[in-house]
């Protein structure tokens, strides 16, 4: 919590405020690499490849499996085994569908125990919810992320959890923000989102009116200057002056 002093003006216009789930207030890339670190550690070809190109191309087919089971093509055991299939293809051409199954079963393990959260969501969270309704807005599976936000300590500080899977459609799509707008009684001007995905947050929160706020934790370049952004939610104070501040 702040001392008085430190404690920014909180402004009266703003109502609500949104938060994307993973990698905005949980860590899944930490995550995933550590987990990905624990499931190849003791087979052969890991110590001979190059770590960064291996995680680079489970990020690409992570998120392409990832659009294609929100579009119902895959159940999301299906997608899962094949991009797991597809990343070992270049490392471990030789290994046996029982073999891919057991590094599929190893990775399901590792990554629950692994799991971590970005540093201080938790306490930013707890600074807003007095003042503030709390929205997530995720493209995943609801059961997943309610279990994510249980595990973050978070459970008790969200108003309203609003999945793809729950509403149909994946951010950017308009829909999912009106729906959040709707749960939570509040209007795009009295609105903020914080997101790290550039397109599906805040392109997507600038298109239904609301203010955007990018979380930019990994230092790329920002393609739009009047966006405001943030690189970390630490120190508490800097990171609320910036979320909360007058349109």
């Amino acid at each position: 919590m702040f001392l008085h002093s430190e404690k920014p003006a909180l402004p009266t216009h703003l109502t609500t405020v949104l938060f994307d789930l993973d990698d905005t207030l949980f860590d899944h890339i930490a995550t995933a690499r550590a987990s990905l670190r624990a499931s190849a550690g003791p087979l052969a070809f890991f110590q001979a490849i190059d770590f960064e190109e291996f995680y680079q191309l489970y990020s690409e087919l992570l998120e392409e499996y990832h659009a294609l089971l929100m579009a119902g093509r895959y159940s999301y055991e299906e997608a899962r085994r094949l991009r797991f299939e597809r990343l070992l293809a270049p490392y471990w051409p030789t290994a046996t569908a029982a073999e891919i199954d057991h590094f599929v079963q190893a990775n399901q393990l590792h990554y629950p125990r692994l799991r971590q959260p970005i540093a201080g969501a938790l306490a930013l969270l707890q600074a807003l919810k007095p003042h503030y309704r709390i929205g997530i807005i995720t493209n995943n599976r609801t059961v997943e992320q309610e279990e994510k936000l249980h595990f973050l300590g978070m459970t008790g500080l969200v108003d309203a959890l609003i999945t793809s899977e729950d509403v149909g459609v994946p951010k950017p799509n308009p829909r999912i923000f009106e729906v959040a707008l709707q749960r939570l009684s509040t209007r795009p001007a009295e609105t903020v989102l914080v997101g790290d995905n550039w397109q599906a947050d805040v392109l997507g929160a600038l298109a239904v009116g609301i203010r955007p706020v990018w979380l930019n934790r990994l230092g790329t370049g920002r393609p739009l200057p009047h966006v405001a952004e943030i690189t970390s939610f630490e120190p508490l104070a800097d990171a609320l002056r910036i979320i909360v501040a007058p349109s």
